[in-house]
C-alpha cells in the first residue's frame, strides 16, 4: 500500500508542471536587476512628391505657378536645413533652374523654386537659401512653391529636370 501510495505521489508530482500548476520553492530567493537602454540620436528623413508644371502646356506667354510638398521627419529637437540643388537640367543653377528637353534636343525652359510664393528662392547653401526648422518627431510638410516664367516658347517636346532634396541637421 506505501509503495502504491509513493507512486502515485511521484506521477502526480510529475504532471503537476504539464497541467500548468507551478511547484512551490520555499528555500529562500535572490534578485538581480538589469537595465533596459535605447539610445535616440539626431536622425532626419526627408521625402519628396513630384512637381508637374502641366502635361498640355502650350505657349508660355505667362507665369505657370504649382505646389508641391516635401515631408521632413526629425527626432524632436533637431535643428534642420533642407536644401534643394540646381537640379540636372543643362547649365542649371540655383538662381537659375531650367528643365532640359527630353527627346534629345538641346532647348531649356527656364523655372524656380521658391521657399514662399513669389520670393526667396529655394537652394542649397546652408544659412543662405535653404530653409530651416526644428524637429518635433512627427512629419511636417514643407510647400515648394514652383515658376515657369513666361518665356520663348521652345519646341515641342517633354521638359525635366530631377532636383536633389537634402536635409541636413
Amino acid at each position: 500500500m506505501k509503495n502504491k501510495f509513493l507512486t502515485r505521489a511521484i506521477v502526480a508530482a510529475a504532471l503537476l508542471p504539464m497541467l500548468g500548476v507551478a511547484a512551490v520553492y520555499n528555500n529562500g530567493s535572490k534578485t538581480t536587476t538589469f537595465d533596459v537602454t535605447l539610445k535616440i540620436i539626431a536622425d532626419c528623413t526627408i521625402a519628396a512628391n513630384g512637381l508637374d508644371f502641366g502635361q498640355t502646356q502650350g505657349v508660355l506667354a505667362t507665369n505657370v505657378s504649382i505646389n508641391t510638398t516635401l515631408q521632413v521627419t526629425c527626432t524632436n529637437t533637431t535643428p534642420y536645413n533642407i536644401g534643394l540643388n540646381a537640379g540636372t537640367g543643362t547649365g542649371s543653377t540655383t538662381a537659375a533652374r531650367v528643365m532640359t528637353g527630353t527627346s534629345g534636343n538641346s532647348s531649356t525652359v527656364s523655372f524656380n523654386l521658391y521657399q514662399a510664393a513669389g520670393n526667396t528662392i529655394w537652394g542649397n547653401t546652408q544659412g543662405t537659401d535653404t530653409k530651416s526648422g526644428v524637429g518635433s518627431g512627427v512629419a511636417v510638410s514643407h510647400t515648394v512653391y514652383g515658376v515657369v516664367p513666361a518665356q520663348a516658347t521652345p519646341q515641342p517636346d517633354t521638359y525635366k529636370s530631377t532636383i536633389t532634396a537634402t536635409v541636413y541637421f
